[in-house]
């Protein structure tokens, strides 16, 4: 017997150590596996913000570094900022009730033109913001960079940031909300550019008028931003980073002429 029990003891004990070094391992690979999705989450939250910031940052930095703060003009932001939401509404009627589903995802011109016609409701938003709201005591100058500013602001909320915190919060890294905040960025150019625009058409008496064509034809360019996007991507098959490349090129390319518009307005006529 005691042959039979210190033989015994022989075999399960090595038996044993190998069962506590598996529960060790298991619970070591537990442990990292539970420190790696924390690391992931926190990675993904980084990622998030990053991206709001690229997306929504430079509207404040915008604000507050511009004279735009100094002459208290939120107020005009947030109105054409609800101006906006009113206006996307009566867009989404529009377009649920005279657009037909496509079966495929090809460029179809009648519903892009008709994309584009209902696009200009955006242009006689613009007009009731700039006009027909009652504003503070400011110059035309910062009416239209607050009207814009809040225009662009609503735009980037309404359309980026439900994808923004569904999308960039997800495991797999993706180069698609970078591309977005970038894209947004050129739509905060392209609507300062359209309100100085709408300024110069409904605003100024006094223009010379050999620019009245010009400013409209930029004003009608500006207008049907999206209408060209939407050719470059499904009628010639851009990517998405080449399209959001062309959009900031045309931002830039439109705000330095509105500009140059603007300051030859001022000007006194001789």
């Amino acid at each position: 017997m005691i042959y039979k029990s210190v033989f015994s003891g022989l075999i399960e004990g090595p038996k044993q150590i190998q069962s506590n070094k598996n529960k060790t391992i298991c619970s070591s690979q537990i442990q990292i596996e539970n420190w790696g999705q924390k690391i992931r989450r926190k990675m993904t939250m980084f990622h998030f913000f990053n991206c709001a910031i690229l997306t929504f940052g430079p509207h404040a930095v915008y604000y507050s570094a511009t004279p735009l703060s100094e002459y208290d003009t939120l107020g005009t932001s947030v109105k054409a900022a609800l101006v906006y939401l009113g206006t996307a509404l009566v867009k989404l009627v529009c377009l649920a009730t005279f657009l037909k589903v496509s079966e495929n995802d090809g460029f179809d011109p009648y519903q892009e033109l008709l994309k584009a016609v209902i696009g200009f409701i955006d242009v006689a938003g613009l007009y009731f913001a700039l006009t027909q709201l009652t504003h503070r005591n400011i110059s035309q100058n910062h009416k239209f960079q607050a009207v814009g500013l809040g225009w662009a602001f609503a735009d980037s909320v309404l359309h980026r940031l439900a994808p923004l915190w569904v999308g960039a919060r997800g495991l797999e890294f993706t180069w698609d909300f970078i591309l977005q905040g970038l894209e947004a960025n050129a739509n905060l150019v392209l609507s300062i550019s359209l309100a100085a625009l709408g300024s110069l058409m409904w605003l100024r008496k006094n223009k010379p008028k050999t620019l009245i064509p010009i400013i409209y034809a930029c004003a009608g360019i500006v207008a049907t931003m999206p209408s060209i996007t939407s050719y470059l991507r499904r009628g010639l098959g851009w990517h998405f980073p080449k399209v959001v490349g062309f959009e900031l090129f045309t931002s830039l390319s439109m705000a330095f002429i509105s500009w140059q518009l603007f300051s030859a307005c001022q000007r006194p006529s001789s």
